[in-house]
């Protein structure tokens, strides 16, 4: 009776062959003399038809272990659509004449972009309506809408591959004519426009690494092909985004080396046909952002100031950093997340102890005050605010146990308005959850967060199921938010719990910077330490104990299913990052270079011998492994499918167990997975079946 208590009964899984992946041994060589074989480096042509035969086989297995839960699936995919209001609308935002909109309609996957001139009364305009758009693609992401200043023409991008290349259109919202100025290949979100309603910039991503690398400006009426050439990246090392800034007077030119160096380029929004000029010239180890005010810039930097600190320069004087004057000092405890400029007020996002404030600072009286968030975990942030000449600040809300909120906040008076707060169809009631913060003990002393949301009956006995959740790469900080998917989880008696890992930013730069490089690994030990923490204090057990992670985080998933195999039911990896060695040494792949510096470069042997120490694919040994699920997208420009399809394949001719391993590869879409709200749905469903089929829960 005892041992029933404490085990997971075995799932039943049909007594069915995987496929094996054919063995054709690969030397892949480094430049300092090191090298590896791979027995599944041909599995990285993607229009081989064996490659194809191979994935398909993966997905046909795949759907025959996982049979039984089809209906559960439909049942998981119909109850979380069942909490979707489907004819849904965002809060409207006032730019210029007019206020825009976002709306769904029922039944419809992508949404409506809407607008009403001069008041909510007015008659609605349809800019772009995604359903008519995307109707007969397998996938369609729309990207960057970008009105001119007259407010007649709309510039957007369409990717209908999953590749992230957008197409540049132009609208007339006038007409309603869609111009022939088709430009392929660029990045959508990266589009502006000059003064003059005709001139447009946009970037174009290089083919073979997708970055993009060059500005290009066109004049609408014109050949493309007569364009002209404003501006090349030549380090594939920098990402580049391009934008107008918000005070309407510059054009800028964003170049960021992933966490290193930032340098921006701006041109006079009134002179086109001008050149852009550098803000500071690049400097390794010196990050800075910009918000243009009046006759003067903010400067967010961490020049002498390793969490940011805030600074201003005249214009025309920005070259030379003696100019600059101090604004916001830096602080060992705060780390400057981000800030927003109004003519009257300058609002500031801080991070402190993990958690989002938001500090409004009066421009002429230079009085200042927090606004107040009243829960232990949550998200707060700066949401959509064009308007330059208001003293109304709009930002978003949510926790794991609040529904996302819109609040229009007057920073004068210190009102917030509850514009909006999700809908959840069906009904919900938070005082039936209860979110904690709690923190665990790194193997090296460090508190590691966690924040964690159950359902009141939860017990902490060890005999509760646990989905643990984590990113930690990049800088990317993972704020505890609400899910309506996530309900069917906590509705069936599951605790789930975000561990802010280092390699994340939510203790301040620090946190990342002792989760990269060379100190990678104690992103993988710092989330191990969580689980050993989480079955300590009996939130869960092992055979109760579900891993998720995506992308980076899915790297993760990789590196503790080598190095913890045992403290897990499950894991699953979404898109996960697990050949780091072999991609890495792969210029030719998409954004390789432009990671170096958040994985080290392994064309130098220190590195490349520790990322060989860790790297998943790598370490992959003959022994027992946790029950897995793994994901992909053929198209996956961020993370190639080959890298979990290799690792899949080795995984079945190593371990030794004989818990169940799943390959799904999404043939028609790529890194974000389906497109469409209820496309996606259909993938969670899969994922919650999959744990549920695990946890012997049947409906």
């Amino acid at each position: 009776m005892k041992e029933k208590e404490t085990e997971t009964s075995a799932p039943h899984f049909p007594d069915v062959k995987p496929p094996i992946a054919e063995v054709k041994a690969f030397e892949v060589k480094a430049k300092h003399g090191a090298s590896r074989t791979d027995n599944y480096y041909w599995l990285n042509k993607r229009e081989d038809p064996n490659v194809i035969k191979y994935l398909e086989a993966e997905n046909a297995y795949t759907d025959t272990m996982m049979a039984d839960t089809k209906v559960l699936q439909d049942k998981l995919f119909e109850e979380i659509k069942g909490r979707i209001k489907e004819d849904d609308e965002s809060v409207p935002y006032k730019d210029g004449n007019y206020y825009y909109y976002t709306r769904f309609e029922k039944g419809g996957e992508y949404p409506i972009y809407c607008r009403k001139k001069g008041s909510l009364s007015a008659p609605e305009e349809v800019i772009i309506n995604a359903n008519e758009r995307g109707h007969g693609h397998n996938y369609y992401s729309l990207g960057g809408l970008e009105v001119s200043d007259n407010e007649e023409l709309v510039a957007f991008g369409e990717d209908t591959v999953s590749r992230r290349n957008y197409i540049l259109r132009v609208k007339n919202l006038k007409t309603g004519e869609i111009y022939p100025d088709a430009i392929p290949n660029t990045e959508g979100g990266s589009y502006a426009w000059a003064a003059d309603n005709k001139t447009l910039f946009y970037i174009i991503r290089h083919q073979q690494t997708l970055l993009g690398y060059q500005v290009w400006r066109h004049v609408l009426g014109t050949d493309p092909k007569t364009d002209v050439k404003v501006y090349e990246e030549k380090d594939d090392q920098f990402y580049m985004g391009l934008y107008r800034m918000k005070s309407k007077k510059y054009i800028a030119i964003a170049c960021d080396h992933n966490g290193v160096s930032t340098e921006y380029r701006l041109l006079d929004a009134n002179k086109p046909t001008g050149e852009f000029t550098v803000f500071l010239t690049r400097e390794h180890g010196h990050e800075y952002n910009i918000e243009h005010y009046k006759d003067k810039f903010y400067v967010r930097t961490n020049w002498q100031a390793e969490n940011f600190r805030l600074m201003e320069v005249p214009e025309g004087k920005t070259a030379d950093k003696s100019a600059w004057k101090e604004v916001i000092p830096h602080r060992a405890d705060v780390y400057l997340d981000g800030l927003e400029v109004f003519v009257n007020h300058l609002v500031l996002q801080e991070r402190k102890e993990g958690l989002i404030n938001i500090r409004v600072i009066n421009q002429k009286s230079k009085a200042e005050h927090y606004i107040n968030f009243g829960e232990p975990a949550y998200t707060a942030y700066t949401s959509t605010n064009p308007d330059f000449n208001t003293d109304v600040l709009r930002y978003g809300y949510t926790s794991m146990t609040t529904p996302p909120s819109t609040f229009d906040y007057n920073m004068d008076t210190k009102e917030a308005k509850l514009m909006k707060q999700q809908e959840v169809v069906g009904g919900y009631n938070k005082e039936e959850y209860v979110t904690e913060r709690v923190y665990a003990t790194a193997r090296d002393g460090v508190k590691i967060p966690i924040s964690i949301v159950y359902k009141k009956g939860f017990e902490k006995n060890g005999q509760s199921p646990l989905y643990q959740y984590s990113y930690g790469s990049y800088g990317y900080s993972t704020d505890p938010t609400f899910s309506v998917a996530r309900l069917s989880l906590l509705n069936r008696g599951f605790a789930f719990a975000i561990c802010h890992i280092r390699g994340g930013q939510e203790m301040g730069r620090q946190w990342y910077d002792n989760g990269k490089m060379l100190k990678k690994k104690n992103t993988f030990t710092d989330f191990i330490d969580c689980s050993e923490f989480l079955i300590k204090e009996k939130y869960t057990s092992t055979p109760h104990l579900y891993a998720n992670g995506g992308s980076a985080g899915g790297l993760l998933m990789g590196a503790v299913a080598n190095m913890a195999p045992d403290k897990y039911n499950a894991i699953i990896a979404d898109v996960p990052f697990v050949d780091v060695v072999t991609t890495m040494l792969d210029e030719s792949i998409p954004l390789t270079t432009g990671e170096y510096e958040e994985w080290g470069n392994p064309n130098e042997k220190e590195y490349y011998d520790y990322m060989l120490s860790y790297s998943p694919y790598d370490n992959v040994e003959k022994k027992a492994y946790p029950n897995m699920l793994v994901t992909t997208g053929l198209h996956d420009s961020q993370v190639q499918y080959w890298e979990p399809a290799k690792w899949v394949a080795k995984l079945r001719t190593l371990k030794t167990d004989n818990h169940v391993l799943l390959l799904k590869t999404n043939m028609e879409a790529g890194h974000g997975g389906a497109s469409g709200r209820f496309k996606a749905i259909k993938e969670t469903a899969f994922k919650y079946a999959f744990i549920f089929k695990l946890e012997g829960i049947k409906d």
